[in-house]
């Protein structure tokens, strides 16, 4: 049943199963209405070409093979083209151009000239000859809608960029809502001839989504009528978890949400529809101009129309002002100088830059939202405020901190020893004079009031004598309950100033050595409500523009994080009594095993208590296509999750999780952590760096502890790991873990034994009442056989979920979602074998273009259930396109799952 034979010609099975339905129901074939004209077909045109290196491109990967451009020092480029339109239509205007630094007007009859906004180019392709990254580039540019009346209409286009009015133009359309731009595809076009199935693909080209109420999966009705609708997010009575405001407990599935600027009514509907109920907008509220109490206005009007657009749709908002990486702020605008170290750890001391920034939340907080008509301080939609966002006191970056700004931490430093051992040379005594090198910082001034500061690397280790010791932890105390007392003002300040209802988060960042360090930046968020943490699974990445984008030329390691189970982003140390976030992580480009990404966030989040988990991030108002503009340079983006093999695999994961398919376990690890032990930077029993050794530096260790020896980091995958701040280490308790980690055969089973992860084979399954499922290279594995559902895979790698989504146990529910996810990369993605930091690894040859070309399923299931009768196969909107027949015997049925689809739904 994957195809269907005719004049010999291979048609796929989605492709196919409309034809058959077409053919049975007598649906009509819907005529494309658009407009296209090639924009080397000017009707005049003024341009000055530069045959010798900008217009060397691959032209066929152009409309018509062809394409108009300028490279003039002095003057713009210009073309006019004529068009007759048969009705009076409203129309959608797509341009094909270049997006890279160019500035292209377009006038459309006798309008005014009009310049193109390129950010939100789209489907962007490096169309160079000779494969460089450069200027030449290609994309897709949604310029807006228009309404054209019937006759004849004149579009002309102006090229006029800084640099030499340099631009590109291949083609441009009008088309309907429902054109999705792939390269060269017209509207209606099923395919482009390069995208062939001789390697196993097929072309991912989801429709646009209509949000028909016939959509056999939409998992809006997950969500609220309106988000708040009940009252505030809150905390539990014991404090680990959120609840809504009627007190129903929450579990949030979220992703980062950078699309604020688009179509915020048609992007929150599509988030609704595919489980998630969170986002996350993270931005910078730092003026963009020369005083320092302005903000940018146009950051708070995003975040003003996001909050009232997601509220809709019954999706909550938390909401991330401030990160010093990108602060527009200069030490001139008014605070101390920190010597080029670009504000890093400044806002926990500077009190300048606080009163600065208490301003800035005043005016985001305070003052009414015009789309919904109250100040975000009583929006009940606004869950979480994060005070910043990865800065951190005990981090690298605050060696950095120099000229006044680092007086005034020495200042400060020297107020608190004082007041600790009475006067400044009772502490130097404590210390037995013992003080940083010349080379770390200038010496002590006592008589100015200032203590020097050790190198944050010097914290890092466990050297010198006792003096040294009880100097670096008298640091490490002070900079401690430096972040600690600038959190707790906030959060005052937020509720008691700006009355603010929400809850609060501190931040959530790691140290320069988290396994000793990073429980006492833990227990500097224990000031407010909410812990959190950003944490990615990603590989070794090599390459100029790795920070942001994959290029050719890169080369990097493609690991499943089943063979490095350390490494999963949910191994967290999460504090007793506080709910935990994952506020940024993903299963990071170019790693190609993405699809068990959200398998096991969704198990091993319903395992430990972790409470929202937000994938970093989206910028689209729906799908992803590879080759999208990411920063000032198009390239093949690193930082995206609105693909297949990442969105497309959320709706049963997020299902499964938010219903509670899953079981919490009870804590495996419960550790005790006096503040003198952070201080000292003692060794914890268990710690999340994945390079930590749980034997290494036993005399490192809390002496009162009752354990002796490190505990396995691989507990994180067992259950819960807990730890208490300011508690008594002799209380310290950990479960028997023999008895779920066999290190022998690598295998990990869940304190509540419905999670089995074998990191030598590289695989994890899931055996729950009403939800089984396996990830993992599984044609290694076998047959994959649970309570309810057993499974065999061809594919090398794949995912596969089966979920009820009535509620009931699979053995009885009425409609059952299965899910299958492959791996997925652009059209045209070539990569060589290499040595990556000695490992195997592989190195970018292309990263090719749009669309995305997903690996054939090659799935056969059976499930033991005598209630379903049919099996659905939708598209990626939850449609039904077709049916495939199941076997029955007994009360198994058994069916063999369409090799180009992400979803089947079993009634």
């Amino acid at each position: 049943m994957t195809n269907c034979q005719g004049d010999g010609r291979r048609i796929p099975w989605r492709a196919a199963a409309v034809l058959i339905l077409g053919i049975i129901f007598g649906l009509p074939a819907r005529a494309a209405d658009y407009i296209w004209l090639e924009a080397e077909a000017a009707q005049t045109q003024s341009m000055t070409r530069h045959p010798w290196w900008y217009d060397k491109v691959k032209r066929d990967q152009l409309s018509g093979n062809d394409f108009i451009s300028n490279w003039n020092d002095k003057l713009a480029g210009e073309a006019t083209y004529s068009m007759q339109v048969t009705k009076d239509k409203d129309y959608v205007f797509w341009v094909r151009a270049n997006p890279v630094a160019t500035k292209l007007s377009y006038q459309l009859d006798a309008s005014t000239w009009t310049l193109i906004d390129m950010k939100a180019a789209q489907d962007t392709v490096n169309i160079a000859e000779d494969g460089k990254t450069d200027l030449r580039f290609i994309a897709w540019i949604k310029v807006g809608k228009v309404k054209l009346a019937k006759g004849a209409h004149q579009v002309s286009f102006r090229m006029h960029s800084e640099n030499n009015n340099h631009g590109m133009l291949d083609c441009f359309a009008f088309t309907d809502e429902s054109f999705t731009p792939s390269g060269t595809k017209k509207p209606g076009q099923d395919s482009n001839p390069a995208e062939t199935e001789s390697d196993g693909t097929w072309a991912f080209h989801p429709p646009r989504d209509d949000f028909d109420p016939a959509a056999l999966l939409d998992l809006r009705w997950l969500n609220e009528k309106v988000a708040g609708q009940n009252g505030f997010v809150r905390r539990s009575k014991e404090g680990s978890d959120f609840v809504l405001g009627d007190g129903q407990s929450a579990r949030f599935w979220a992703v980062n949400d950078n699309a604020f600027d688009k179509d915020l009514a048609r992007h929150a509907r599509f988030l609704a529809k595919r489980g998630i109920n969170m986002v996350r907008f993270h931005c910078n509220i730092t003026p963009t101009g020369q005083d320092l109490l302005q903000i940018d206005q146009a950051d708070r009007d995003r975040l003003w129309k996001g909050v009232a657009a997601m509220k809709k749709e019954g999706i909550y908002t938390i909401y991330s002002p401030y990160w010093a990486g990108a602060s527009h702020t200069k030490a001139s605008m008014g605070y101390l100088d920190d010597g080029g170290n670009h504000n890093w750890g400044l806002l926990f001391f500077d009190a300048s830059l606080q009163a600065a920034y208490k301003n800035w939340l005043k005016q985001v907080l305070t003052e009414k939202n015009p789309y919904t008509g109250i100040p975000l301080a009583q929006e009940p939609a606004l869950a979480v405020l994060e005070i910043q966002n990865e800065d951190s006191l005990l981090f690298w970056t605050a060696q950095g901190i120099k000229g006044e700004a680092r007086k005034e931490l020495r200042r400060q430093f020297a107020a608190f020893a004082a007041k600790k051992y009475g006067t400044l040379q009772k502490a130097q005594t404590a210390w037995q004079s013992a003080a940083p090198s010349p080379d770390q910082d200038s010496a002590d001034d006592f008589p100015q009031g200032q203590a020097a500061l050790y190198l944050t690397w010097e914290l890092t280790q466990r050297r010198g004598n006792a003096g040294q010791q009880l100097r670096c932890a008298d640091q490490m105390q002070f900079l401690t309950e430096t972040m600690r007392h600038f959190n707790q003002m906030v959060g005052d300040f937020l509720k008691n100033d700006l009355g603010c209802k929400q809850l609060v988060n501190a931040g959530n960042w790691r140290t320069s050595d988290n396994v000793t360090m990073l429980d006492a930046e833990r227990w500097s968020y224990t000031a407010n409500e909410v812990m959190a943490v950003n944490r990615y699974y990603d590989g070794i990445h090599e390459g100029a523009n790795k920070g942001w984008a994959i290029c050719a030329g890169d080369q990097f390691t493609d690991d499943s994080v089943l063979i490095r189970p350390r490494e999963l982003p949910l191994a967290l140390k999460q504090a007793a009594g506080f709910p935990m976030m994952i506020t940024e992580s993903s299963w990071v480009p170019p790693l190609s095993h993405q699809s068990e990404g959200p398998f096991l966030v969704a198990a091993y989040q319903s395992l430990t208590g972790v409470d929202a988990y937000f994938w970093f991030a989206t910028s689209e108002v729906d799908w992803r296509q590879p080759g999208s503009a990411n920063g000032f340079m198009p390239s093949e983006g690193k930082w995206v999750c609105a693909t297949p093999m990442l969105m497309g695999q959320w709706p049963a994961a997020a299902l499964m999780y938010r219903l509670g398919y899953i079981r919490q376990g009870a804590p495996v690890v419960s550790e005790q952590r006096p503040l003198t032990d952070l201080w000292q930077r003692r060794m914890p029993i268990i710690a999340e760096d994945a390079g930590y050794d749980p034997n290494r530096d036993l005399a490192g260790r809390s002496k009162g502890s009752r354990i002796k020896e490190g505990v396995n980091p691989l507990a994180y995958l067992v259950g819960p790991v807990v730890a208490t701040y300011g508690g008594d280490s002799t209380s310290n308790e950990v479960v028997d873990l023999a008895n779920y980690i066999d290190t022998q055969h690598k295998k990990i089973r869940s304190v509540t034994g419905e999670i089995m992860l074998d990191y030598a084979q590289g695989w994890c399954s899931l055996d729950t009442p009403k939800a089984q499922g396996v990830t993992g290279f599984l044609k290694a594995a076998g047959v994959s056989r649970f309570t309810d559902v057993e499974i065999r895979s061809a594919n090398e790698y794949a995912t596969v979920l089966v979920v009820a989504m009535d509620d009931k146990p699979l053995r009885a529910s009425g409609k059952i979602l299965v899910q299958v996810g492959t791996t997925e990369r652009p059209q045209g993605w070539k990569t060589k074998p290499v040595t990556v930091q000695n490992r195997a690894g592989e190195e970018v040859v292309s990263f090719g273009r749009a669309p995305w070309m997903i690996r054939r399923a090659d799935v056969e299931i059976t499930i033991t259930n005598p209630v379903i009768k049919t099996a659905r196969v939708l598209d990626v909107n939850g449609m039904a396109i077709g049916t495939i027949p199941l076997e029955s015997s007994a009360e198994h049925k058994t069916f063999q799952f369409p090799s180009d689809a992400l979803y089947v739904v079993l009634q």
